[in-house]
């Protein structure tokens, strides 16, 4: 490509556009393959060029969390309960995280340092503190609760998962097959779970099962925290 080519496709480079086309290498590849190389070349541009717009890969990486935490539908404040209202805060985070779960180790280092992971956080800080946590434990409880949401796309069968699907089938096959020759007199819960431990059932509410506890373990804790809440 000759200079007089490369600048018009410098010039028309959208870093918006560089980050979409990370995140489908990731999805489908997982993050080891992306590459800036690669990325130039599906734009048309030098490497260098990337690199105005992003300082290193690990930068990048970066804007993918960012770009998922900024596309979460937070919902609007409403009349319902603090937490139904949460509730449904953490569920919009799911859904954003479900189309690229390969992102989710990435989020909670960035919610405090992207704008759609600040707009998240002040929501649920605001809706801890309509449920009178104080300051200090709302946020040592929000951040508990985050981890445990995020938590759940590693394992939720409903994800869409960059692993081989026919070889995800032959693990469930071999985890069912194993407890096949379990005892039932010394097993007999395990024996008897045996379908949805291995994934038939809990796949249909999986996740809002997990909802459901991360939920109630709030409703359940004491309110005040270790430290006094000098914020009044």
């Amino acid at each position: 490509m000759t200079p007089s080519a490369a600048a018009p496709a410098r010039e028309r480079l959208d870093p918006e556009k560089i980050v979409v086309s990370a995140l489908a290498i990731a999805d489908a590849e997982g993050l080891a393959a992306i590459t800036v190389r690669r990325l130039a070349q599906e734009h048309g541009v030098t490497p260098m060029a990337l690199y105005r717009h992003f300082r290193d890969k690990d930068e990048l990486i970066h804007a993918l969390a960012d770009h998922v935490l900024l596309n979460v539908a937070v919902p609007e404040p409403s009349d319902e309960p603090w937490h139904v209202q949460l509730r449904a805060l953490f569920a919009a985070l799911l859904d954003s995280l479900s189309a690229h779960p390969v992102v989710a180790p990435l989020i909670v280092p960035r919610v405090l340092v992207s704008p759609g992971g600040l707009a998240m956080a002040e929501r649920a800080l605001d809706l801890l503190a309509v449920a009178g946590f104080t300051t200090h434990r709302a946020a040592a409880a929000g951040t508990q609760a985050l981890c445990t949401v995020i938590n759940l796309i590693p394992y939720d069968p409903a994800v869409p998962s960059i692993r081989d699907e026919e070889q995800r089938e032959d693990r469930i096959r071999a985890k069912r097959a194993a407890l096949a020759t379990l005892s039932p007199r010394r097993y007999p819960r395990i024996t008897a779970a045996a379908d949805p431990l291995t994934g038939c059932v809990v796949k249909e509410n999986f996740r809002e099962l997990g909802l459901d506890l991360v939920i109630a373990g709030l409703r359940g804790l004491p309110t005040g925290g270790p430290a006094p809440d000098t914020a009044g």
